[in-house]
This record gives C-alpha cells, sequence and structure tokens, in this order.
C-alpha cells in the first residue's frame, strides 16, 4: 500500500486506494462495450474475430498501462469507436486495401502521432485546423456510426430506387436492436453504471430466446492471435495511393485523444491554468498504444471518454488506469461470450454513441457560411459516401475555397492549406 501511496501520489491528489479501485471498476463497466464491437467492426473487413478479440483486450491493457504507470492519469484506452468503421468500411470494403495494409496505415500514424508528441508539435497542429472543422469531423463519425448500426440492425436496408428504406421491422433483429437501444439510453439517463454493457447482454440472452442464436459458453482459454499478430503491411500502406488514409487517421487520432484528454482531466480536477501538466506524456501513452494496437491486430487505439465515469466515482490518479488495464486482461478469458454476441445486439451501442457524438453541432458558428457550409459538408458527406476521408477531403477543399472566394484567406492557416492541396490532388491525379 505504502509503495502505491508514493508511486501514484494518492494523497496529494486527495483519494486512496479503495476509491481508486472502485473508479477503475466502473470505468471497465463503461468501456467493456468494446470487446464485442469491435471484434465485430472489424470482422466485416474480413479479420478473424476471436483474433481480434484478443488484440482489443491487449492494446487496451497496453495503453492504458502506460497512461496509468508513465503518465499517472485515471485515464483507460481501447481502439476507438468511428476509427475501427473507418477502417473497415472506408479503407478495407470501400477503397479495396487488405486489412493488413490498412493496419500498415494504423501504425504510420501512430508513428507520426509518436513524433509529435516527442516534438512537442501537437499544439502548433491543433490550432493550424479549423475548429469548425474539428467538431465536424466528429460529428460526421457520428453520422457515419449511425448508418452503420442502423444496417447491422435490419432497421434500414438498401434499395435500388431510394438507395435505402426502411427494414422488415417484424423481424427479430431490428426489434431486438430498438429494444436495445432503449435499454440503453435508459439506463444511461439514470445513471447505472455500465448501461452500454449491459443492454448488449441484454440483447444477447434475448437473442437465445428470440433470435435463434446458440450459447457457445462463457469462459474459455484466450484465443490464439497469430491470424492477426504482426500481420500489418508497412510498405503496402507506403504507396501513394494510402497518403490520405494515413493522414486521416492521424488528424482524428489527434483530436480526439486531445479533446478526450482534456475534457476527463477538467472533469477530475486536474487542470492547471487550463492545461495538463503530462499531456505530452499522457499523448505519447495514445501514440504507443496505436503503434502495438496495430501490430498485435487491431484498429487505432485511442483515449476514451467513458474514463469520465471513473473519475466521477473518485478516481485521480494512473491508479484507476492500472484496475482498468488488469480488467481487460482478464476479459481475455470471456472469448465465447464476446463470440456470442450478434450484430443487432452490438448495433443500440454504435447508435447511442452516434448519437452523442452529435450534440458537438452547437460548437459550430452558424451565423458564419465560410465556418458553417464547410463543417455541414464534411459531417454529410461521411454517411452519404461511407467514407469518412471522403468527408474530411470535402471540407478542407470547401473550407480552403471559401474563405479566398470571400477574402477571407488570411484565416486559413498554412496547414490547413497543404492537407486541402493533398487532398484536391489525390482526387484530380489519383481518382477516389
Amino acid at each position: 500500500m505504502q509503495f502505491l501511496e508514493r508511486y501514484f501520489k494518492l494523497k496529494d491528489n486527495g483519494t486512496n486506494v479503495r476509491t481508486e479501485l472502485l473508479a477503475g471498476l466502473t470505468t471497465f463497466l463503461t468501456m467493456a462495450y468494446i470487446i464485442f464491437v469491435n471484434p465485430s467492426i472489424l470482422g466485416d473487413a474480413g479479420m478473424p474475430k476471436d483474433s481480434v478479440f484478443v488484440a482489443t483486450c491487449l492494446a487496451a491493457a497496453i495503453g492504458t498501462l502506460i497512461m496509468g504507470l508513465y503518465a499517472n492519469y485515471p485515464i483507460a484506452l481501447a481502439p476507438g469507436m468511428g476509427l475501427n468503421a473507418y477502417f473497415s468500411y472506408t479503407v478495407v470494403k470501400g477503397m479495396g486495401m487488405s486489412w493488413e495494409v490498412a493496419l500498415g496505415a494504423v501504425f504510420i500514424s501512430g508513428c507520426l502521432f509518436i513524433l509529435v508528441s516527442l516534438f512537442k508539435v501537437r499544439e502548433m497542429i491543433i490550432n493550424s485546423i479549423p475548429p469548425a472543422l474539428r467538431t465536424a469531423i466528429t460529428v460526421g463519425i457520428g453520422l457515419f456510426l449511425a448508418i452503420i448500426s442502423l444496417k447491422s440492425a435490419g432497421v434500414v436496408v438498401s434499395n435500388p430506387a431510394t438507395i435505402i428504406a426502411l427494414g422488415d421491422l417484424h423481424q427479430a433483429a431490428p426489434i431486438l436492436a430498438i429494444l436495445g437501444f432503449f435499454i440503453i439510453v435508459a439506463l444511461d439517463r439514470l445513471k447505472v453504471p455500465g448501461a452500454i454493457l449491459i443492454g448488449i447482454l441484454a440483447i444477447t440472452i434475448a437473442s437465445f430466446f428470440f433470435g435463434g442464436n446458440q450459447f457457445n459458453g462463457i469462459v474459455s482459454a484466450p484465443p490464439a492471435i497469430e491470424p492477426t499478430l504482426f500481420k500489418l503491411d508497412i510498405m503496402g500502406a507506403l504507396s501513394i495511393g494510402i497518403v490520405n488514409v494515413v493522414l486521416v487517421f492521424f488528424l482524428v487520432e489527434l483530436f480526439d485523444a486531445t479533446g478526450t484528454l482534456m475534457g476527463v482531466a477538467n472533469r477530475a480536477g486536474l487542470l492547471k491554468d487550463g492545461k495538463m501538466e503530462r499531456m505530452n506524456k499522457a499523448l505519447l501513452a495514445d501514440s504507443t498504444a496505436i503503434a502495438a494496437g496495430a501490430c498485435l491486430g487491431t484498429s487505432s487505439t485511442t483515449a476514451f471518454v467513458e474514463s469520465a465515469a471513473g473519475v466521477q466515482a473518485g478516481g485521480r490518479t494512473g491508479l484507476t488506469a492500472v484496475a482498468v488495464a488488469l480488467l481487460f486482461l482478464g476479459s481475455l478469458f470471456f472469448a465465447p461470450l464476446a463470440h456470442t454476441v450478434p450484430p443487432y445486439a452490438t448495433a443500440p451501442a454504435l447508435l447511442y454513441v452516434a448519437c452523442l457524438m452529435l450534440r458537438e453541432l452547437t460548437f459550430i458558428d452558424w451565423d458564419d457560411s465560410t465556418e458553417s457550409i464547410p463543417a455541414a459538408i464534411t459531417a454529410l458527406m461521411m454517411p452519404f459516401t461511407y467514407s469518412v476521408a471522403s468527408g474530411v477531403a470535402f471540407g478542407f477543399i470547401t473550407y480552403a475555397v471559401l474563405k479566398l472566394l470571400t477574402g477571407k484567406g488570411k484565416q486559413v492557416s498554412v496547414v490547413a492549406y497543404i492537407i486541402a492541396a493533398i487532398f484536391l490532388f489525390k482526387f484530380i491525379y489519383l481518382g477516389e
């Protein structure tokens, strides 16, 4: 106990071992849904789900351990929602890349993130990107997740006449998915810890009675990770056709990590003069986890906003994160349960996360059309082109063009112009 007190500076942060461990359990319960959702999404890219399950647990444990032991923050990491969808549905299924090449792109973006953190240029890059576009990327990913979740649930289906249409709501899958969504929202509103996880498990149980699902057990030895371990194709990802993919991974990772870290630290009262004392250490934990996760076989790992639940429960130091990491390692033995969860049980979780991401719309300046229109284009193009990359590209190009045409070109940073030029070059000379 004395070692924990000294290492994590518990008294200095007004906490104790019991509070930190309970906070860790709270955080884990709120984000454990990722061990079911991530294999489902990456499985759609052709990746072996059992191996992705192991990679998800290990990447989350490694990243969260580094955050706790190195940065001493009560913030947990795991493969990020939105980034996994971009990986599967845009890069692999949309662009025709192999999942090995996509993992290579994730690894490169992680290395770029590490360099940005080491040389402390994060703030310069963040300040160079228009706030409206940063906000719109989050909103657009939310809309993208929404259409994916509705499709997985069978609530919407493809239609040659109208592109998409309402599915058959008499089927078990959409009915159970809708029920799961209501359960998750209601429980979360009532502040029940692990609301998303409870919703997923409740619908999984119901699927045995109404959805024809088969029970495969709960506990077993962890599956083999060899099918995804070190299968990333870095050389393939370095080809010119993948430049925009790496760029999108990097930008979204940077915005997501910075925003989440600042938000959770603020909730915990850990900001001093509006700044995180150990921000670079926290970003290094995040970026190292991205590279490690790519080697293990999962999409980008990032700080989870659900860490705020643990902070609300009293977590103030890295001991909270260490507790979360140990629980993720323990999850390795629940592979049969993860394999049993049907897509329509995880779809409500995706839709709920998507709805939460839309609240960022309030931060856009709707009175300035040179800000709001590029933001709207960014957000709308993601679901309508089924591509996060296309949304980001159209957003940057629209922003630069509108500012130039309205005499506000000096408001655009050099970095934003460069990004817009890269995407424009890609559309003109490289096609989609």
